[in-house]
């Protein structure tokens, strides 16, 4: 808002250079009359001053408060940061704000299966449980916390309700890859690799190329008596600098079920001590389906001091992963 000053200079009028002043007539008015032609006269002259912007004004202008930004993110904002921690291993940044989110909104799904995913990483699958359920009785059809409580029932070795869930999932999103990845993991870790293979096939036509689908995949084959099958999708995959370990773990254990020990070795002495290298390798060899080796003088020469990939680099004893 501003508030207007307007001075207006009234005193005799100077003579411009050059002319003459011309005389003039004063006509005998009443006082009354007088008073009433100045102020009139006086406003006329403000008036065009004004309109004109000819006058000297003063502005005193109050200044407008607006209100303060809010600093903090959204909830989206939030929400994806927290996503992003977890992913990079910030469990502790995750909590706190998927924590905000709930406390903010109790029936938010995905703050609720934001901290069931915390708590899984860190191993705690029965309070993970609790919020993936949670998340559950808030949408019944919401994916992501049905996906949570299939992985808490896999490490619980409750393979037919992991089974029964995947299934669900898919039935409202047909090959999707985390859902098939998941349910082909339970069908392996009950036994039923066939099963578990067709669903990954099955999955990889919708998705090519998708790493979760074809690590599933490669150690299905692997544990299904087929390690040199498993060795070949596996190695499509640790081709890529960017390949996640657990491609990496399974390839070792595909070599090591085909009996080449020196190959193992060198995608595990990449990132393990050699106290656990060893014991990867003793882990091996006592499998019943492994491989027995032709001895070094029947390979050829070329082979013989073949190991595997150069992609390679660590390793860890193989596990199926529920994703």
């Amino acid at each position: 808002m501003k508030t207007v000053e307007l001075r207006i200079a009234v005193g005799a009028p100077r003579a411009l250079p050059g002319l003459r002043a011309v005389p003039t007539h004063r006509f005998a008015m009443p006082r009354f009359a007088r008073r009433v032609g100045l102020v009139g006269l006086a406003c006329c002259c403000a008036a065009a001053l004004l309109a004109t912007g000819a006058c000297t004004t003063t502005y005193r202008v109050s200044e407008a408060h607006t209100l303060p930004r809010n600093t903090m993110p959204d909830r989206m904002s939030e929400l994806r940061i927290a996503e992003t921690a977890l992913d990079s291993g910030n469990v502790e940044l995750a909590t706190t704000l998927y924590e905000k989110v709930v406390a903010a909104d109790p029936r938010s799904v995905a703050g609720l299966t934001g901290l069931g995913d915390t708590l899984y990483a860190v191993g705690d699958f029965t309070r993970a449980a609790v919020h993936y359920e949670r998340a559950r009785q808030v949408d019944a059809n919401a994916i992501a916390p049905m996906i949570g409580i299939a992985r808490v029932a896999i490490h619980q070795r409750r393979f037919d309700d992991a089974i029964s869930l995947y299934r669900q999932v898919l039935a409202l999103t047909p090959d999707a890859p985390l859902a098939s990845a998941g349910l082909g993991a339970a069908l392996d870790l009950k036994g039923d690799h066939v099963a578990a293979q067709a669903v990954l096939r099955q999955a990889l036509k919708a998705n090519p190329g998708d790493p979760g689908l074809s690590i599933n995949l490669g150690l299905s084959l692997t544990l299904n008596g087929n390690p040199r099958d498993g060795a070949n999708v596996l190695l499509d995959v640790t081709r890529y600098p960017g390949a996640p370990p657990q491609a990496r773990q399974d390839l070792a254990l595909a070599y090591g079920l085909l009996g080449n020990s020196e190959a193992a070795a060198a995608i595990l002495g990449q990132d393990l001590p050699k106290a656990s290298v060893q014991d990867n390798l003793r882990f091996y060899e006592i499998q019943p389906n492994r491989m027995t080796p032709p001895p070094a003088s029947m390979l050829p020469a070329s082979k013989r001091s073949a190991t595997t990939s150069g992609d390679t680099t660590s390793g860890t004893t193989p596990a199926i992963t529920a994703r």
